[in-house]
């Protein structure tokens, strides 16, 4: 098997899973999946943290925002393995509750960098934005 299909299939059920648990309000299988170990950053579609503890506080808070979570899909695009780094390019399908109240179904476009520590692939850096209508998948810009 080669290392790229190692890593998709070691690493991306357990991403679908954390992140599903997230958008259900449980934070902790999305902090297993990432390092502890600095350097970590997070380019989110709202905000931007740097430094493992501060990346970590914020999961906590988001994961209580968040609850109801009716489908989570993550499209990959892209994906690639060096040596102990690797990283995804792709889509996140997500419908969701925040704060309690239902919101419209939304995709953001990610990239993850991940990082080989003591032989499990961590996460080291997250940019997540919405894409440009012209660049979003054609069933919902077909729908915006």
């Amino acid at each position: 098997m080669r290392e790229l299909d190692v890593f998709r299939a070691a690493t991306l059920a357990r991403q679908v899973e954390a992140e599903t648990a997230i958008h259900n309000g449980d934070p902790a299988p999305r902090l297993a999946m990432w390092s502890a170990q600095d350097p970590v950053t997070l380019f989110g579609a709202a905000i931007s943290k740097n430094g493992a503890a501060e990346v970590r506080q914020f999961f906590r808070v988001l994961a209580s925002q968040f609850s109801d979570c009716t489908s989570y899909r993550f499209e990959v695009v892209a994906a690639g393995v060096s040596g102990d780094l690797a990283y995804t390019v792709g889509y996140e399908h997500t419908s969701v509750s925040i704060d309690g109240v239902p919101v419209e179904p939304y995709t953001l476009r990610v990239t993850h960098v991940y990082r080989r520590e003591d032989g499990e692939w961590k996460i080291v850096h997250r940019h997540g934005d919405s894409p440009p209508v012209e660049q979003r998948p054609l069933a919902e810009a077909v729908t915006q």
